[in-house]
């Protein structure tokens, strides 16, 4: 996405705006609540198991907003100090965040060297230990920061990669975490940026839209990984990962974007499984404050509005919006324990914070088929781990240490949320900065320790043998930083020490990182990859799988030791096996896939996992399919099976599927799959031998949903002898409407010459409204350059639903826009016919031209925009009626604004826009672009037919981009028939509403929308 200068310096301006009146706000607001507590007095304020006790650690002024303590291989402390949050500083004024360098010289447990290790780090949240510095993020850049004269100051500030967007504090590049695979996994939420390294310019920038980031050092390579993160990474012992959202609290990541990236045809759908069994999308939590007075109070008007408008019957309080306290809406920082102090029963839990409730959540992680289920302790299932009475209690984040304790890291604030999240009226009494210069740390650790553990652990002098020795230590922190020294260092001497741990250890994960180093080193060989695939623990065996991947072309042993664990009795195994067999081909190989799939077809992770992998066997694949009873039965799988087939589309693997299908049992899957490929793939009038006989006996088949699905199908295949059929059947009245709509849909795969007339004489009988929009549909998917008069031809006798169609097929279609814009600049048609997105889209059209003529129909002068607000303030006033606001929402709203799950939403979900005052909503109808959230940007996207596609982002994958526009129904697009997607900066609300709206009807939508959707 390119920004033009007006562009970024309306962005500049309105941020300046926000941040100084903020800063302004702070000098004269006095705080409402409880006054901060001593750290003395914060540490009687939390209730914790019985078993553990709580440590104060650091406080300030030695600490200030701290959100991330990382411990490197000599014990010095890394703290990242956000004191920027909640707001950047206004341009040319310097960042104030920053790392401070903290060490404990003698080991006593106390620290004793304190010192700014690097300052002006904007809103920096993440930090990771590597070759005697650092790994910092700090949007839009990831550094690599060290001392190198021992002066305990950062002397250099290496960027490493750039491009992350500085989009809202909590929204940011974050959390790096060095991964069991040596890749350094980002939280990046999937924030849009195009990310580039400048140590290589040529290469080119990775899109990070929609997915996370991840990095390799030792092999100088970078990619988009499956995410995504918000606030919280982390790895369990085995290299799962688990991260963290503000009100999901726990998700597994399940499917490795690397395999999706290999199936561009496939739509895998979401990648990360929320995996909580106490609430989901946000769980119960028990915490022992009470709501602060500004959340009171915005969630009083809130339930207000909620009864004022009887919305009992309709719907249940929500729970992140409409209740003051009780369900996680901060979560963030979810750290898995790794050391070995606490009693066993806290190993592998994972923490989670949740700054609104100020305490500290615990999940127990247990194997669920290939990912988890994340359960509350026994005796924690009405109470949190640990919480606190104290309101400032910020726990936003963990650290494994040394000494094998679990560090809480506080960022003590009166106030975490996001201003805009605050309506107007109750924001203007708070200071968001109210306790930067505070800030504490805190040191959880066993009433009865294991053993006696320290911060000096001095690994950065360990020889090769003693770091390989550390893989086996059983504090993970120990484990984790062996490893990762082992990688920076490239010692081949370590090769055969780990050779000898990686055969005979008696613990399996630091075979496991045996296993990984020796990858990293690249020492990987056959023996000692065939020996691992034979280890008696799954989860070696598993790892052993995926370091094999790079074996499988210059080894026919693995490749065939591969093949022969379709047997193997652990379900991971077999799944990343349906993933790895996909670096693979072959009769075998196919015949390995069909043995996965048999034994796990109704599970929607391995479908995905083993289509990932089928690629160009899917026919061979379908063969042995159809061979096996009750792998046949599995519709989901086989429709899966026939998208994939129908998206690549090819003739004669169309008719090896069709010939397939009588010895299936569900054709009607197997039908819409195809069928829905085919529209994935843009196909038009396929000739495929032999398929218009098999379709016309499933066209006359006695199971409706078969006829409805052999009739979806036949509009993308050249089939003359239906729609010569087709040409009688659309103009005859005297036959049914359902005969005659399947007709007017076949004709899409006429020739235009025969079809064309024939749709025309179908518009002019003035149809019903069902065939007029079938008409207006087929006529639409033809290339030739009549269409466009051709659908605005009969407009006058379109109803409501097929003026819609008929708009969208002019603005589909490059070469049918200009005729569109003669239209209404002759005013042939209504300007109020184009909608908000419809507007959207030609202001922002690719060619100047268009663009000029749409702002000379469309757009109003912006700066005249809050003039219009100003004088407008007497609706704020007005009494306003709900029950017509509502009417009128639905009537001028609703197509983009669907509530809650009722449809696709090319606008934000309102749901909790009940907290915006009166005055802030009548700026958001009346000036809609003033601020646009950026995951409802509207894209406008271009494909290689020209036909123009635009909504949100609501999915996307390696290969496929799925937009939501105003439609019920999403649309799923192929990357590779992408020729440009680009960000509108424009808001698709129209910003004239006041045309057609009155003064009333702008009350009584406010009064509706204060109410609570």
């Amino acid at each position: 996405m390119t920004l033009t200068k007006t562009e970024v310096q309306m962005g500049g301006t309105r941020s300046l705006a926000v941040v100084l009146a903020l800063i302004l706000a702070a000098c004269t607001r006095r705080a409402t609540g409880p006054s901060a507590l001593s750290p003395q007095a914060e540490l009687k304020s939390f209730q914790l198991n019985d078993d553990l006790k709580i440590e104060l650690f650091l406080n300030e002024p030695e600490v200030m907003s701290p959100v991330e303590m990382v411990f490197d291989e000599n014990g010095c402390i890394y703290v990242a100090e956000m004191l920027d949050y909640p707001a950047d500083p206004p341009p040319g004024k310097p960042a104030r965040s920053r790392i401070r360098l903290l060490e404990d010289t003698d080991g006593d447990g106390k620290v004793d060297r304190n010192a700014i290790f690097a300052d002006n780090v904007l809103d920096v949240s993440g930090l990771m230990a590597w070759k005697g510095g650092l790994i910092v993020t700090s949007a839009p850049d990831i550094l690599f920061m060290i001392d190198t004269d021992g002066d305990g100051k950062a002397d250099i500030r290496e960027v490493l990669y750039t491009g992350f967007p500085k989009v809202d504090a909590e929204y940011r590049i974050t959390n790096p975490r060095l991964g069991i695979d040596n890749w350094i996994y980002c939280s990046n939420f999937g924030q849009d940026g195009h990310i580039t390294s400048p140590k290589h310019p040529a290469r080119p920038p990775i899109s990070v839209r929609g997915a996370d980031f991840r990095f390799r050092l030792d092999r100088d390579v970078a990619e988009a990984t499956s995410g995504s993160a918000q606030f919280g990474s982390t790895f369990d012992i085995w290299g799962n990962r688990f991260i963290t959202h503000s009100t999901m609290h726990v998700r597994h990541v399940v499917l490795p974007r690397q395999y999706l990236t290999r199936a561009p045809l496939l739509d895998a759908g979401a990648v990360a499984l929320e995996i909580s069994d106490h609430g989901r999308p946000s769980g119960r939590m028990y915490p022992l404050t009470q709501p602060q007075a500004w959340r009171v109070e915005r969630t009083r008007l809130r339930q207000e509005r909620y009864h004022e408008n009887k919305l009992e019957s309709v719907r249940p309080l929500s729970p992140s919006s409409e209740m003051a306290a009780g369900y996680f809406t901060a979560a963030s920082g979810g750290t898995i324990y790794s050391g070995d102090q606490f009693p066993e029963k806290y190993r592998g839990n994972l923490f989670t914070g949740d700054v609104s409730g100020n305490l500290v959540h615990r999940d127990i992680l247990s194997p669920d088929g290939v990912s988890f289920i994340a359960s509350r302790a026994p005796e924690e299932q009405e109470r949190e781990f640990l919480a606190s009475t104290d309101p400032w209690f910020r726990p936003c984040n963990f650290a494994n240490a040394p000494d094998g304790n679990l560090y809480v890291v506080d960022m003590y604030r009166e106030f975490i949320e996001a201003p805009s999240a605050i309506p107007d009226a109750i924001r203007k009494t708070m200071n968001f900065w109210s306790g930067d210069t505070l800030g504490r740390i805190y040191r959880i650790v066993p009433k009865k320790p294991a053993r006696h553990g320290n911060l000096k652990p001095n690994l950065g002098r360990a020889t090769i043998p003693e770091l390989v020795k550390d893989l086996e230590n059983p504090n993970g922190w120990h484990r984790d930083t062996a490893h990762r020294l082992l990688v920076e260092r490239q010692d081949t001497a370590a090769v055969p020490l780990l050779k000898q741990l990686l055969a005979r250890s008696e613990f399996p994960a630091a075979r496991i990182l045996a296993l990984w180093t020796l990858e990293s080193l690249s020492t990987i060989d056959a023996t000692t990859v065939m020996n691992t695939l034979r280890d008696p623990h799954p989860r070696v065996r598993e790892h052993a799988v995926r370091v094999a991947e790079e074996l499988i072309p210059n080894s026919k042993p693995v490749a065939q030791a591969l093949l022969a664990m379709t047997s193997d009795p652990d379900p991971r195994v077999q799944f990343q096996l349906a993933f790895t067999l996909g670096q693979m081909s072959g009769e075998r190989v196919t015949s390995a896939l069909v043995e996965l799939a048999s034994r796990h077809a109704d599970d929607r992770w391995f479908r995905i996992a083993v289509l990932s992998s089928v690629q160009d066997s899917a026919v061979q694949f379908l063969d042995r399919l159809s061979s096996k009873k009750k792998l046949a039965d599995q519709s989901e799988l086989l429709s899966q099976l026939a998208s994939v087939i129908g998206a690549k589309h090819d003739p004669g693997e169309m008719a090896h599927l069709l010939g397939t299908l009588p010895k299936l049992k569900q054709l009607d899957a197997v039908l819409s799959g195809l069928a829905r490929g085919f529209q994935l793939a843009g196909v038009k009038a396929l000739r495929v031998p032999g398929a218009e006989a098999l379709l016309i006996r499933f066209l006359k088949s006695p199971s409706e949903q078969v006829q409805k699905a052999a009739w979806e199908t036949a509009r993308y295949l050249d089939m003359p002898k239906v729609t010569r059929q087709a040409t009688a059947d659309a103009v005859a009245a005297d036959l049914s409407l359902t005969k005659r709509l399947n007709a007017v849909l076949a004709l899409r795969s006429a020739p235009f010459s025969a079809a064309g007339p024939v749709l025309r004489r179908v518009l002019a009988s003035q149809p019903g409204s069902e065939l007029q929009s079938a008409a207006i549909e087929s006529l639409a998917s033809f290339d030739d350059t009549s269409v466009a008069a051709a659908l605005l031809a009969s407009w006058k006798s379109y109803d409501p639903v097929a003026r819609t169609k008929a708009l969208q097929a002019l603005l589909n279609q490059r070469d049918r826009v200009p005729i569109l814009l003669q239209a209404l600049e002759n005013r042939q048609l209504e300007i109020n016919v184009v909608d908000a997105a419809g507007r959207a889209r030609l202001l922002q059209y690719p060619e100047r031209e268009i663009a000029e003529r749409a702002r000379a129909l469309f757009q109003s002068d912006s700066s005249d925009r809050m003039r219009v607000v100003a004088n407008y303030q007497g609706v704020v006033r007005m009494a306003g009626n709900p029950a017509h606001g509502k009417k009128v929402f639905e009537e001028t709203c609703g197509k983009c604004h669907l509530p809650r799950k009722q449809g696709g939403r090319v606008g934000s979900d309102l749901s909790g826009i009940s907290s915006k005052t009166k005055e802030e909503l009548l700026t958001s109808i009346l000036n809609p672009s003033y601020a646009i959230e950026p995951q409802f940007t509207n894209y406008i996207v271009t494909t290689k037919d020209g036909a123009l596609h635009d909504g949100i982002i609501a999915n996307e994958t390696p290969g496929t981009i799925t937009l939501r526009g105003g439609s019920a129904q999403d649309e799923t697009l192929l990357r590779k028939n992408i020729v440009e997607m680009r960000a509108s900066s424009i808001s698709v609300m129209p910003d004239d509403l006041e045309k057609s709206l009155s003064r009333q009807d702008l009350a009584d939508v406010i009064s509706y929308l204060r109410g609570g959707l």
